[in-house]
């Protein structure tokens, strides 16, 4: 058995199962973002009282709304992780599902196992700054096995198109990420139409569609769109994303959802992707497929105008680049000459098995520090208020309370149900208005006060040096009672008794 295994694990096939333990090593994470802490407590309320929460709990400015809560199912998954393996278990979750995207989008490639193995280190690469234990990381396996379904179509003639309307039901109630899936079908259905039509002037090597074949995934998604109702929040479903994106304040003002900020290092892997493909597809010599750029550019379009689509453009533009890749390869006459150069002896089998065990040894060290109690610790201290939420605990200062958007989530985890947020990440349910309403009052503009005592603000937990803290500093009426270099809280002063 180990000397059939060994004359089986050659070079490629390492290659190959680096890659993935590289990018399991690489999605185990801190869970420290603000969104993860109010899915949990949402899913926590979820589990014990054995409903679902459809009106708000967690806010007292929006306190008893109707909230459509379209990840309920994705917070019981979180929230059951958590309670069973506490950090460890949502971050090896992000790691599971990052993994197995790219596993479908492996399936999905050309070319010799080196070059498809660059082009997933430099997808994952692209697509790591969505990586978080939120919902929408299901929403990224989900965008990955939707383009995969219909690769199998296409390239591959195998239906198995009966797998999406099931899929997107269980997709509306794990997250309304489900649009990037029906992006991917327009983006199927126009590049085979383009098809047909290039086609007849430039002919191609690739498969193409019948028109029938082409009707009936139409069907199949507009199948999908009616059954998005058999959720909790039924019909609100068909429009919740565009209800979203619309928010005004979101797009300015939310990190996600903006344009993405190309200074910074960890967003270059995007523009390289994207670079790459455009070159890949001008050198290889192949007819660009149809299907092919109508992802590339729906995602990359949708990608430079919010940051988050920046994980699902690197899913179904990876496959694209391998194509091209290994059509350049070929061209080149390089392809041919790496089989040759390569002989695989039993030796060289030892030596790939002894290589791997010792890479997941040393991954399986990566993993642990970031799992480590006094990390997670750590990273919660810089990202959070940490003592501020002790000294809150302890000393139990009455009244309701204003807070920053980016902390919202974090003290619903460590203060509800004895205090209620003014904001949090759920900006759906705060609306647009709002929104600017409280940036107005964290910026200390004109009008803050009368927001102050409109909403019956006795507390306030928010950042040394905002324009709120400044402006606290020349009123009367609060008074300063902490402070450190994370957060300073101030209360009003001369409150009744309770």
């Amino acid at each position: 058995m180990i000397r059939k295994l060994i004359n089986w694990f050659d070079t490629r096939r390492l290659a190959t199962a680096i890659v993935f333990v590289a990018i399991f090593a690489m999605a185990v994470r801190v869970p420290a973002d603000s969104d993860a802490w109010w899915h949990l407590q949402a899913g926590r309320v979820t589990v014990e009282s054995r409903e679902i929460l459809q009106t708000d709990l967690f806010s007292h400015p929006r306190y008893g709304s109707a909230w459509v809560n379209h990840s309920w199912l994705s917070q019981i998954v979180l929230y059951g992780l958590f309670n069973l393996l506490s950090y460890a278990g949502l971050g090896l979750l992000v790691a599971a599902v990052a993994t197995a995207a790219f596993v479908l989008v492996y399936r999905q490639m050309e070319g010799d196992p080196f070059s498809r193995a660059l082009i997933i280190v430099l997808a994952a690469a692209t697509s790591s700054v969505i990586w978080s234990p939120r919902p929408q990381i299901f929403s990224f396996l989900l965008t990955a096995t939707t383009a995969y379904i219909l690769f199998l179509f296409k390239w591959k003639g195998i239906n198995r198109l009966w797998l999406l309307p099931p899929m997107f039901i269980l997709w509306a109630n794990l997250h309304a990420g489900y649009a990037l899936g029906f992006m991917i079908l327009v983006a199927f259905v126009i590049g085979e139409a383009f098809n047909h039509i290039v086609g007849r002037f430039i002919p191609s090597d690739d498969p193409v569609l019948g028109w029938r074949e082409i009707g009936l995934v139409v069907g199949v998604a507009l199948l999908s769109v009616l059954l998005l109702v058999i959720n909790p929040n039924t019909t609100k479903m068909w429009t919740y994303y565009l209800d979203t994106v619309n928010i005004d304040a979101l797009r300015d003002y939310i990190q996600e959802w903006r344009s993405p900020d190309f200074h910074p290092l960890f967003t270059h892997p995007f523009i390289w992707l994207l670079l790459g493909t455009l070159g890949a597809m001008g050198l290889s010599g192949r007819r660009a497929d149809g299907t092919d750029l109508a992802l590339l550019g729906m995602f990359a379009y949708a990608s430079l105008l919010a940051a988050r689509n920046i994980g699902p453009f690197a899913l179904v533009v990876a496959p694209a680049l391998s194509r091209h890749m290994a059509a350049f390869l070929a061209r080149c006459g390089w392809e041919a000459k790496l089989r040759k150069g390569y002989r695989h002896t039993q030796t060289r089998g030892a030596i790939n098995l002894a290589l791997l065990i010792l890479i997941v040894l040393a991954a399986l060290a990566k993993v642990q520090a970031p799992l480590n109690p006094a990390v997670i610790e750590q990273t919660e201290r810089e990202g959070f208020p940490v003592d501020a939420v002790a000294w809150i605990q302890e000393n139990q200062p009455q009244g309701e309370m204003f807070n920053p958007y980016e902390w919202g989530g974090y003290l619903i985890w460590k203060l509800w149900p004895d205090y209620r947020v003014f904001a949090d990440g759920r900006t759906d349910l705060y609306g647009n208005e709002f929104l600017l309403e409280y940036l107005t009052t964290e910026w200390g503009q004109a009008g803050f006060d009368e927001t102050l005592d409109e909403y019956g603000i006795n507390l306030i937990l928010t950042y040394p040096n905002t324009g709120l803290a400044s402006q606290l500093n020349c009123i009367g009426g609060w008074e300063q009672v902490y402070r450190d270099e994370k957060a300073v809280i101030w209360v009003r002063e001369n409150l009744p008794p309770e």
